[in-house]
């Protein structure tokens, strides 16, 4: 979302609005396929998204890689995603989320316009935006001859000139996969001849490609044509001159800037800014998760997005039963709560659980047994630094009495 740092808000400006179950920061594909499945799991979902629904999809003017779709547009397929998450029941607000307090249990997220909303669990899918050369030309031919990604738009260059502009490990391995179908690629480098950015490896193959080029000592000075790219102006950097030389695309690689500015401070985020997930796509905090763009990640693709969306909403959910099955079963108990951590293909797991469920009624009556299998809900265990099963601990309102070795640990609770 927004990367300026939030004004500061004054109490009186905050307008508190309802609370969700899950709120997702980000209407990409990430964002659609999250709100896709936490609505369909009958959680009150909704979606914060300050600009286009579909965010970088939705620039895409062709797309023919996205799985049962051979050939499709990024905002007719984001258009799809979203009508489909609306008809579970996912709310979709146009937000410009610029502040977040995810410390508690429920989550505060602060938005431009002065609201609060709140939720039980929030998906970070913010996305990330190409750094843009901001040349003549650039926002306007986006998406008709300009274009930030190989994998995405090459094919459509089939035996055409185009123009790589950067020199870094993503340009030139771009630039050499762009030639597969390109009759030409021309890298534009500000550099003295010879200097790349890019690992030696690379260049050496590069500077070896039949197809490819380099032009040195040179920026992107504007980009013209009608409709779609035609042509590029060049400026040399050592004199100055001006050349214009026909093309049919221009791939930009100056680098992304992942949407992540508004979570300095909340959860964990590597070097560059991206967030850190693992790969049940949990944050560092408990209850937020992430997915999409924004994130640490191999492959930046919509399918991808989608996958990630996917897994966060799903994790989310577990999240949100085990929270509430933890204050049902355990913090509400009327009684202490012996609790049974097992795992099914541990045989000391289920003599032990045989035990216990074989306790006589006197013991029965004074304490409530709650069963944990591991193997499917981790949460708890980690919550009590459970490493190992068979494990029993006796709790009181949540809280840590004693952990259980022997039948006489209950006896001695009154």
């Amino acid at each position: 979302m927004d990367n300026a740092s939030p004004k500061k808000m004054r109490v009186s400006e905050v307008c508190v609005l309802s609370q969700y179950d899950l709120l997702i920061i980000g209407g990409g594909p990430a964002g659609l396929a999250a709100g896709i499945y936490g609505a369909r799991a009958r959680l009150k979902t909704a979606i914060l998204e300050k600009g286009a629904v579909g965010g970088q999809a939705f620039t895409t003017r062709e797309m023919v890689n996205f799985p049962g779709f051979k050939s499709t547009s990024g905002p007719e397929l984001m258009k799809t995603l979203a009508d489909h998450a609306k008809s579970f029941g996912t709310e979709i607000i146009k937000e410009d989320v610029v502040a977040v307090d995810l410390s508690s249990d429920i989550k505060q997220i602060h938005t431009k316009k002065g609201r609060t909303y709140q939720a039980r669990a929030v998906i970070l899918a913010p996305g990330s935006q190409p750094r843009l050369l901001n040349v003549p030309g650039e926002r306007a031919f986006r998406g008709n001859g300009v274009s930030y990604c190989a994998t995405c738009d090459a094919e459509f260059y089939q035996d055409q000139h185009v123009v790589v502009v950067g020199n870094g490990d993503a340009a030139i391995e771009e630039a050499m996969y762009i030639a597969k179908f390109a009759t030409k690629v021309t890298v534009i480098v500000i550099h003295d001849e010879g200097v790349v950015d890019c690992n030696r490896a690379s260049a050496e193959k590069a500077f070896r490609h039949p197809k490819i080029e380099f032009i040195w000592n040179s920026v992107l000075d504007e980009i013209k044509g009608n409709g779609e790219v035609e042509a590029v102006v060049l400026k040399n950097l050592k004199t100055g001159e001006l050349r214009e030389m026909v093309a049919n695309g221009v791939f930009i690689y100056v680098g992304m800037l992942p949407g992540t500015g508004f979570l300095q401070n909340q959860v964990q985020l590597d070097e560059r800014g991206y967030i850190v997930a693992n790969h049940s796509m949990e944050t560092s905090v408990d209850g937020v998760f992430a997915a999409g763009d924004a994130t640490v990640k191999y492959l930046r693709q919509v399918v991808t997005a989608a996958n990630d969306g996917a897994v966060a909403a799903v994790a989310a959910e577990r999240y949100l039963e085990e929270e509430q099955s933890f204050q049902e079963e355990i913090v509400d108990a009327e009684t202490p709560v012996l609790l049974a951590f097992w795992n099914p293909a541990n045989s000391q797991s289920i003599t032990m659980l045989s035990k216990f469920e074989g306790l006589d009624s006197v013991i029965n009556q004074r304490v409530k047994l709650v069963k944990v299998d591991v193997s499917r809900k981790k949460r708890l265990a980690q919550k009590y630094n459970v490493q190992e099963t068979p494990a029993a601990l006796m709790l009181d309102k949540g809280q840590l009495i004693k952990t259980v070795t022997s039948e006489a640990d209950l006896c001695e609770v009154s």
